[in-house]
């Protein structure tokens, strides 16, 4: 793969000559609750029982948001897709959810991120334009109208959408949509920088797993054999797992669009544990315990990946259950009535500090800039 010569010289300096000074953090777990109708008990009984202090509540219920009321437990809410566009047309439109899913609540509920969408360029990609207009939208009705200012508003995009030539993770930028200037991604990091809000992206080795036919199972499930690496000529950096190459990919493409310093969030990720598609199978519920665990070990570990080195700064499992009847992939660390699918110790994983995030500096060698073979 060809790379050119300029974006070579972005990545240089950045990854040579941008080293932050950070403090010590620990990456947070949390888990995703997506299911309905809501289960406000078993849900906070699941918590319980994985010890997790962390929920992303896609399509959050007030109900379920209210039964958060007073604890520990921080809140990851998602605005549904389809309301990013009547959004982005009418600031009244965000207040009004402002005032269903989070005045009533806040800051009793431990409310810290909001997500104009999830994955709505893969949903309303002729609708795109619509999504930083909206996300603006709310976040003026929430720091203009209502004063609060210590929520972060941002937006969930999915990795094989968001970012192009994925290998090697320094070769990576930014996919700019259809029908939008070529700086979709440069406004909407400019505008997390300026607010103090992270990236979000939701990462499912699984998916390019099944992309990818070149890309070993056991790198894509934190399996330490023989084989199960991969190299970046450019960088030298070595890879033992999928989910890092992914990581890196999103951090080189935001150092060439000018932004390596916001932070970075998996809204996303998980391996499924069965699929009803019936040739998918390396769905298993096997498998799906062995990344959730060998996901978990290596968040713990502290090590993050090879360019981020404090790591991302908060990991959401997907999900909590399974949906009853669903047609196609089960994801879930329960099954529908709440028994669980099997046992992860995800204790020690639930707090951090927020500091600023380091990137480790990574010699490069221009003599390679000319070509990259890679996987």
């Amino acid at each position: 793969m060809q790379q050119p010569l300029t974006t070579m010289f972005v990545i240089f300096l950045a990854f040579t000559f941008s080293i932050f000074t950070t403090t010590t953090s620990v990456t947070t777990i949390g888990v995703t609750y997506s299911s309905s109708p809501p289960q406000s008990e078993n849900i906070s009984a699941a918590m319980s029982t994985l010890k997790l202090h962390s929920l992303r509540l896609d399509d959050p219920d007030p109900s379920i948001i209210r039964s958060f009321l007073y604890t520990n437990t921080t809140l990851f809410l998602s605005i549904p897709n389809y309301m990013v566009s009547p959004i982005a047309s009418n600031r009244t439109l965000a207040l009004a959810w402002l005032y269903a899913h989070v005045v009533p609540f806040y800051p009793r509920a431990r409310i810290t991120t909001i997500s104009v969408g999830n994955a709505f360029l893969d949903s309303y990609p002729e609708y795109i334009s619509d999504l930083i207009p909206a996300i603006t939208n709310l976040h003026l009705s929430l720091r203009n109208d209502l004063g609060i200012r210590r929520i972060q508003i941002s937006t969930t995009f999915s990795f094989v959408s968001a970012i192009s030539s994925p290998f090697p993770p320094s070769s990576a930028v930014f996919q700019e949509p259809p029908g939008t200037s070529n700086n979709f991604f440069g406004s909407l990091l400019r505008f997390l920088q300026e607010t103090n809000s992270s990236f979000l992206i939701n990462v499912f080795p699984y998916n390019l797993y099944r992309l990818r036919s070149e890309i070993p199972l056991g790198l894509a499930l934190f399996q330490e054999h023989a084989f199960n690496y991969r190299d970046d000529v450019l960088t030298g950096v070595r890879y033992r797992n999928l989910f890092d190459m992914m990581v890196d990919a999103v951090v080189s493409a935001m150092a060439v669009a000018g932004y390596e310093s916001v932070p970075i969030v998996v809204a996303e990720t998980g391996w499924p544990s069965g699929s009803t598609t019936g040739n998918e199978v390396d769905a298993n519920v096997g498998y799906a315990e062995i990344y959730v665990r060998e996901l978990v070990k290596h968040i713990a570990s502290g090590e993050g990946t090879p360019l981020l080195k404090d790591g991302v700064r908060e990991v959401y499992v997907y999900e909590m259950f399974d949906k009853e009847g669903k047609q196609g992939r089960d994801w879930g660390l329960f099954y529908p009535n709440a028994t669980m699918k099997y046992d992860i110790d995800f204790s020690g994983t639930s707090s951090f500090t927020f500091g600023e995030y380091s990137f480790v500096s990574v010699a490069l060698s221009l003599s390679v800039a000319v070509s990259i073979t890679f996987l």
